[in-house]
């Protein structure tokens, strides 16, 4: 009410008390209405910022979804699409060229002083006067030498069992090869082929019947028979398998990790347990606790388990140490994408503490000394320390709250993580046997991914079991040395390659 209407209201009650009054009522109406309305305004105001806060954190967390790729956080590569992100490397760019290095003894072919076939090209006669030479010993041979293949076929052998009756009436019949047990079969050198191929090199069924039609000339394989030789190798490799499952039990260090793949129409997952010496695989229909206790080698394992932060890893009574290569992803995300100042001085640390450790293994020692570990430890508290102050614990907005864990930022999440479990992440400073990174377990993995591209999902769950049990033994021939074709040959000729026992 202005001024004005203050004068009016005066002059209206010392001539009418009666409308004084009534104009009173009616400004408490009026009153009483514009409360209610700024009431109302108020309530929408706070309703509106808080439809405003939800959506500015829903955009803030698709673009940082859209953001993400495999540089930045455990995607891989192959989600990436054909926009692939410019590969950024943490390591510092070295001095030397490209290519070869001096000293590098380089890999060509190189004569051999005996080789399968000799071809001889005599000189007839003289290029320049016509004169025969064909009775003229040479002055010097050249030499020049050529790799070749000979044409793939296959070989029948037959094997003939003599059978005599002896004058006392007894039938003798002499024994065939113990791996001879049909009227007609396929040797081992065209079953170790077909596993090789199928197993090793990931062939579906279709295009392996085509490589083995067009090399050898093959015309009678068929999905059936190419599925019963691996199933004859898995089989023979059953102990094999047991004595690699006990290994890696006992080995004091070991990396653990999972991926899902598709068998019988519906999602399993492949565990694996690897070492430097090492590859077992195993698969179940779940990923957790359950799959693990089923493995049998968690629960019993007494060394350094290197795994990322799945918790169902933390449940066992073991060492820990993490993959520092998931942390550094997930540190670039936050400093490229949120501007986190922590974590970029986080991702030099660790990498310099790498740098460390490599520096001192190369020298031939076992261990840093005490000043440097405690210098590192500390560098790595004030770098968590400068993190937590620079993301304060947000305001709670006013209203009821909800019950259970608050939720917070990824940079306070991953805080959490770096304050909780220093020895896990900084395991390889104290111990040089730990890796920095569990790139080894993902690279056994990295198969396992490439076979459901190439060959599809599994029609059955022994076919699962199979391939498993055959690549623990392939790739732990291969870790050994081992030629992978050479020692699926000794599978089927009952002499497979057994790895010693893993100290690693």
């Amino acid at each position: 009410m202005g001024l004005i209407g203050y004068e009016q209201a005066g002059s209206v009650c010392r001539r009418d008390p009666e409308a004084a009054a009534r104009m009173l009522c009616e400004w408490s109406r009026e009153l009483a209405q514009l409360q209610a309305d700024f009431a109302a305004l108020k309530a929408e105001n706070a309703a509106l910022q808080g439809e405003c806060q939800a959506l500015r954190a829903k955009v803030q967390a698709l673009e940082a979804q859209a953001a993400k790729d495999s540089h930045n956080s455990s995607q891989p590569p192959s989600s990436d699409g054909l926009a692939k992100p410019k590969p950024k490397n943490l390591r510092a760019p070295s001095d030397r060229p490209t290519g070869g290095q001096p000293g590098h003894p380089g890999h060509t072919l190189r004569r051999v002083e005996t080789p399968e076939h000799t071809v001889r090209h005599p000189v007839e006669r003289c290029a320049g006067c016509g004169r025969s030479l064909a009775q003229q010993s040479p002055d010097r041979v050249e030499r020049r030498q050529v790799f070749e293949l000979p044409e793939p076929k296959l070989e029948v052998t037959e094997h003939q069992a003599e059978v005599k009756t002896c004058a006392c009436g007894c039938v003798n019949r002499a024994a065939f090869p113990p791996a001879v047990t049909a009227p007609v079969q396929y040797g081992l050198r065209v079953k170790s082929v077909a596993v090789y191929l199928k197993e090793y090199q990931l062939l579906p069924f279709e295009r392996l019947t085509e490589i083995l039609r067009d090399l050898f000339g093959c015309d009678s394989f068929s999905e059936g028979t190419l599925a019963n030789f691996g199933a004859d190798c898995s089989r023979r490799l059953a102990p094999v398998e047991e004595i690699i499952r006990a290994q890696v039990t006992t080995a004091s260090v070991a990396g653990f990790d999972e991926t899902g793949v598709r068998a019988v129409g519906s999602l399993h997952w492949l565990h694996t347990v690897s070492t430097r010496w090492l590859t077992w695989y195993y698969a179940h229909k779940r990923r957790g606790r359950e799959a693990m206790d089923a493995a049998g080698i968690l629960p019993h394992f007494k060394g350094c388990a290197v795994h990322d932060f799945w918790d169902s890893y933390l449940q066992y009574d073991c060492d820990h140490a993490f993959c520092n290569a998931h942390l550094l992803r997930e540190l670039i995300f936050l400093w490229e994408e949120q501007d986190q100042k922590w974590a970029k001085a986080m991702i030099d640390h660790l990498l310099a503490i790498k740098a460390a450790v490599e520096t001192a293994r190369a020298a031939g020692r076992t261990a840093l000394p005490e000043a440097e570990l405690g210098g590192f430890r500390k560098g790595y508290e004030r770098i968590v320390e400068t993190g937590y102050a620079q993301n304060p614990v947000a305001q709670l907005p006013s209203g009821p709250q909800r019950r259970g864990r608050r939720k917070q930022s990824k940079s306070r999440n991953l805080l959490d993580r770096f304050r909780d479990h220093p020895d896990g992440i900084l395991a390889f400073l104290r111990d040089f046997a730990v890796p920095f990174d569990n790139n080894q377990s993902e690279r056994d993995l990295r198969m396992m991914k490439l076979r459901q591209k190439i060959s599809g999902t599994f029609r059955s769950f022994d076919a699962l079991v199979d391939f498993c049990r055959i690549r623990s033994y392939v790739s732990t021939a291969r870790k050994n040395g081992r030629n992978a074709l050479d020692a699926l040959r000794r599978v089927f000729a009952g002499d497979p390659f057994l790895p010693v026992l893993d100290t690693s």
